[in-house]
């Protein structure tokens, strides 16, 4: 198995920041399309758990849409063969000083693209 083919691990890293450009901009269409529909869909955020396609969009839509912008450091991806990769990144956000935000992503190319198929979400204090 390849690790980090140049041709996928350029993908994976312009699908992520497709996502974090839609994250941050709350463009909620775009995030429910890069989310695998399924109800094996596991999302942990930093205050819910969410299980399956439906707990996940529902959470997208209830959600603030103000605050979300973040800045990233120490972002890693890391594809293995042509249709599996992780993505992990750490961020902090003006509005949570004093926190670190940690954010791991598996991600699995279907049939229509890219997609996340497993998601976690946490914040610690800043070290």
């Amino acid at each position: 198995m390849k690790i980090n083919d140049p041709k996928t691990h350029a993908e994976v890293m312009a699908v992520f920041a497709r996502y974090e450009q839609a994250l941050i901009s709350n463009d909620v269409v775009v995030l429910d399309q890069l989310f695998w529909q399924s109800e094996h869909t596991i999302r942990y955020g930093v205050g819910e758990n969410l299980y399956g396609v439906d707990e996940i969009l529902a959470f997208r839509n209830a959600r603030p849409s103000a605050g979300l912008e973040r800045s990233l450091s120490r972002t890693v991806i890391t594809t293995y063969g042509n249709d599996f990769a992780t993505a992990s990144t750490l961020f902090s956000r003006g509005s949570a000083p004093g926190k670190t935000g940690r954010q791991m992503q598996t991600w699995v190319r279907m049939a229509e693209g890219w997609r996340v198929v497993a998601a976690h979400v946490s914040a610690i204090d800043t070290p």
